[in-house]
């Protein structure tokens, strides 16, 4: 399994919110929010939190659940901290962490990062987004196009730390040799939609961290209204 990884604050912002962790075969993407360096603190703690959990909790328990155990103390670190710091209050951040085992992606998540799977030229959003936007498309009250330019597109509906309680969304799937995953946050995904990023990781003249790099300058090209971090893993 090879990994590359990049991250970028994009054109727009001064400061990257953004954190994310290359660790063994745990991976995670995580965009933080929230006034002065808040949104940059959750999503530190929660990159930390995740990976010091799973990391040292390795045992019997399906990776899936391990996942979803990392991200609830995660919340519950952030949600604490929110409370008790003024300079804290209403922080919070998207996570997708994945753990790759016996040639399956089994992942947790919570926002509007994504997990992508990219094999036998077909790409597939593997996560939900936890957004106002998505829960539109699903109804039926707008199309993706639509919802792609909306003026509430960044509104979540869940989010790590902002609230005591959370539901994690985790899953499992087989992954194939030469297939790609993807992980990034939503600076990417909001610059570049899904046709065209099919179209760049469908190129394989590019690969591993060149294709990473596309990926980023192409977000950038667009506007770069956000921080931008992408993993890509090749089995």
């Amino acid at each position: 399994m090879q990994a590359y990884v990049k991250t970028d604050v994009g054109m727009v912002r001064a400061t990257n919110e953004d954190n994310y962790a290359v660790e063994s075969n745990l991976f995670v993407v995580a965009d933080g929010m929230g006034g002065h360096a808040a949104g940059e603190i959750a999503s530190e703690v929660a990159v930390s939190t995740i990976t010091k959990h799973c990391l040292g909790n390795r045992s019997d328990i399906h990776p899936c659940q391990l996942l979803e155990q990392a991200i609830l103390e995660a919340n519950r670190l952030i949600y604490t901290k929110a409370q008790a710091v003024a300079e804290c209050a209403g922080m919070g951040t998207t996570v997708t962490a994945v753990i790759l085992q016996d040639s399956r992606i089994h992942w947790g998540h919570v926002g509007d990062s994504r997990l992508y799977y990219f094999c036998d030229d077909s790409l597939s959003q593997l996560t939900n987004d936890h957004s106002l936007v998505w829960e539109l498309v699903k109804s039926g009250a707008i199309t993706s196009e639509e919802a792609h330019n909306h003026p509430q597109r960044n509104m979540l509906t869940r989010a790590v730390g902002t609230s005591f309680t959370l539901r994690v969304e985790t899953g499992s799937f087989q992954y194939a040799v030469g297939s790609r995953i993807l992980l990034c946050t939503d600076g990417l995904t909001s610059m570049i939609d899904d046709s065209e990023l099919t179209a760049m990781v469908k190129n394989y003249s590019l690969y591993g961290q060149a294709l990473v790099d596309a990926l980023v300058s192409k977000a950038n090209r667009a506007g770069g209204h956000d921080n931008i971090t992408v993993i890509l893993l090749e089995p």
